[in-house]
């Protein structure tokens, strides 16, 4: 497995398994896959809510914990210092961790900036605890970053944001990359993955021709390709699905390269077109839902770093 260093130091995969809108029912299932096909990243969210189940399967793996490197979110309901810092709690008891590797804002709050800021500098206050190895964001534009970059101590490590052939975003990869902020792209095989309401009537890269043809050449899939193009160029992908075949099928792109011809082909797709809400127009009243709190105790058995879970 490739890795990325953030800028703090921390190594991360490079490739990890997305459960966003996987049902609580089957995430488990998909992230046990995952874990035993070599996998040894996860990111989920407190919004998705299955955290509790990467957890348990984070906990049955056999894989030691300090091998795993695992990655939640804060759901804009819970900005603000207090709040955010209790996320974080709800957050780890679900997992059942004492530390999470990376913990980043889900959104930008523009109609709030200063709740989005008081969040951030919880981040902060965690990472110097030592709660959390890394702290970063989501889906925040160069202006978003600009703003928090000036007013908070510490530089996000990563921006988690959609990131396909279709849709590259360009100007916050640049503005990221003279940051030393690592672009992980949610939705790295663009159009499987969809926000509720967005996107429905868009053409899938996955059958983009000059994707099929790529594919063809080299005896992979499309798939393969669109996270071979953005493993190339040196951004983190985390591809999402509950089937084992396509699990195992995600992880294998490591025994290939594209050429810088195919490069440029796939970065000529852009359309412009985004899959999910524009980040101006994300607002408490809107999208607000409270995070529940975590599961009993009783259900969890924390497990610190560099331990071997323990068996139930």
């Amino acid at each position: 497995m490739q890795t990325l260093t953030l800028n703090n130091g921390i190594q991360m995969p490079a490739l990890g398994l997305g459960v966003f809108q996987t049902p609580p029912e089957e995430t488990k299932a998909a992230v046990k896959a995952a874990l035993d096909l070599g996998y040894r990243h996860i990111d989920t969210a407190a919004a998705y809510g299955n955290e509790h189940e990467v957890g348990r399967a984070v906990r049955d793996s056999g894989v030691p914990r300090g091998e795993i490197f695992i990655e939640t979110k804060i759901w804009i309901s819970d900005y603000g210092r207090d709040e955010t810092l209790h996320g974080f709690d709800k957050s780890a008891a679900k997992l059942g961790v004492d530390q999470i590797d990376l913990l980043i804002l889900h959104q930008a709050l523009p109609s709030d900036f200063d709740r989005t800021l008081a969040a951030y500098r919880a981040l902060e206050t965690l990472l110097a605890d030592g709660k959390v190895r890394a702290i970063g964001v989501s889906n925040f534009m160069v202006d978003h970053l600009t703003a928090l970059i000036e007013a908070t101590s510490v530089v996000p490590a990563v921006n988690q944001l959609e990131i396909h052939p279709y849709f590259q975003q360009r100007s916050v990869l640049d503005f990221d990359d003279g940051h030393g902020i690592v672009n992980q792209a949610w939705s790295p095989i663009g159009g499987i993955t969809f926000y509720p309401g967005y996107g429905h009537d868009r053409r899938s890269v996955l059958q983009d021709p000059v994707v099929t043809r790529i594919a063809e050449r080299h005896g992979k899939s499309p798939a393969q390709v669109l996270l071979r193009w953005g493993i190339q160029h040196g951004r983190s992908v985390i591809p999402k699905s509950t089937k084992p075949k396509r699990i195992a099928e995600n992880i294998d792109v490591f025994d290939f390269a594209l050429t810088p011809s195919e490069l440029t082909a796939l970065d000529s797709l852009e359309t412009g077109r985004r899959g999910g809400p524009e980040p101006e127009t994300v607002t408490l009243a809107a999208y607000g839902r409270a995070i529940p709190e975590s599961a009993p105790v009783s259900l969890l058995s924390k497990v610190p770093r560099g331990s071997k879970p323990a068996e139930e």
